[in-house]
């Protein structure tokens, strides 16, 4: 997902550029299998979960090096013309559209379980016959852990600590990442790298903060995945906003080296706005995340 600024003299505008055929794919699909398969089984506490877990990332990051490494040079070299770009502005606009879905689905699973299916085990609505045959002694609001006290009772995190301080980073981010863009188009070389530099550093100390959350709910408020319903929601959504941030991060990374080597021109510079974009998809998702699952 990238322009360059060589020329693209070098090759016929009006012929679509179509890449010599490629393994990544197959081999993306099979790592990826791989550490669905380790996550699924080290959260069930098997053995060898872990290790197949981290086997799988290991071969996912290389294949993934070496498959953007081959489209960045087809792209210094001049192959991308304007019919290319616009297939990738389009394969960007339904990968973020795709994400929107994951992550609607996810706050669905806690409008659902908040809404209704806690007020029907506690008898409302349709639920008086199910609260009266299963859980007559369960009266429960969110949060809860659910009618059988899965995993004990635990505290939830107040949201003008930690996630306040979380969203103020964010929101800092998506400002100087735009500032850097803006620098970009103006061939300000220095500000483009400063603020860019500034956008990872702020996805980096979101990342940190993060962890030192995850960590004093574990171990100081009893807030785990196994916390019933509200733990795994909460660590659901959190935590694959964190894995999406973690991605952000390294994309970010990765284009201020890209942008250093001066790959980069006022005209051409899409893979830029790609990551740009996805990172003000993920403030976007982090808002509804700091009111939804922490104010609210």
């Amino acid at each position: 997902m990238s322009n360059t600024n060589a020329a693209h003299g070098h090759h016929d505008p009006d012929i679509y550029f179509v890449p010599p055929g490629s393994k990544a794919p197959v081999l993306v699909s099979i790592s990826m299998f791989v550490l669905m398969l380790g996550f699924a089984s080290w959260l069930n506490d098997v053995s060898w979960g872990r290790s197949v877990f981290f086997a799988g990332l290991a071969l996912l990051l290389a294949t993934l090096f070496k498959w953007f490494a081959e489209v960045i040079r087809e792209s210094l070299a001049g192959h991308y013309n304007r019919q290319v770009d616009v297939s990738f502005r389009m394969g960007m606009v339904w990968f973020i559209f795709s994400e929107v879905m994951f992550f609607a689905a996810f706050f669905s699973a806690l409008f659902y379980a908040r809404q209704f299916a806690l007020p029907w085990l506690s008898g409302e609505g349709h639920g008086v016959a199910t609260h009266a045959l299963l859980w007559p002694d369960f009266f429960g609001g969110w949060p809860s852990n659910g009618p059988g006290q899965v995993g004990g009772s635990f505290q939830t995190i107040p949201p003008w600590g930690l996630p306040l301080l979380n969203t103020l980073i964010l929101l800092s981010s998506g400002v100087t990442v735009t500032i850097a863009h803006h620098a970009l188009k103006a061939g300000r070389r220095g500000t483009l790298l400063l603020f860019l530099g500034l956008t990872v550093l702020l996805g980096a100390l979101f990342l940190y903060f993060q962890a030192t959350e995850y960590a004093h709910a574990y171990h100081a408020l009893n807030l785990t995945l196994g916390s019933g319903i509200y733990g795994s929601t909460f660590f659901m959504l959190t935590g694959f906003h964190g894995a999406h941030v973690t991605l952000g991060t390294l994309m970010l990374l990765v284009i201020w080296v890209r942008c250093a080597l001066g790959h980069f021109s006022k005209d051409n510079h899409f893979a830029f706005e790609a990551v740009a974009w996805y990172w003000h998809f993920v403030d976007v998702v982090w808002l509804g995340l700091f009111l939804f699952v922490y104010v609210l």
